[in-house]
């Protein structure tokens, strides 16, 4: 890989990290934050990049709530069972009330 996209995934594990326990955001609103606003495909890469990081990829989600990332982690339910574990409801895939558990890191950062 190049080294400006190590470097953006670093950016993106920065702001993974900064989501709050109970929260979720989306791979675009990650993007939007860090200044480009077409990316949500490379933070999804970042995130798939992010075992053994430290990172809380199991809370961020596609645009619509949907668990897209789930399979990049192991055991079949480990990202609904992280989610469940900090409150956040999910069913069929899909985060439930995701306004209400929905963390905008251009609006709180």
């Amino acid at each position: 890989m190049k080294p400006e996209t190590l470097n953006f995934f670093e950016k993106v594990y920065e702001v993974a990290k900064l989501i709050p326990y109970g929260k979720v955001t989306s791979y675009g609103a990650i993007g939007n934050y860090l200044g480009a606003p077409r990316s949500a495909r490379m933070v999804g890469y970042a995130m798939n990049g992010s075992h053994n990081k430290d990172v809380p990829a199991h809370r961020v989600v596609n645009r619509k709530g949907l668990l897209t990332g789930k399979h990049h982690f192991d055991g079949t339910n480990l990202m609904q069972q992280l989610l469940e574990n900090e409150g956040v409801v999910v069913i069929e895939n899909q985060i439930q009330d995701l306004e209400t558990v929905y963390w905008d890191p251009s609006k709180e950062l």
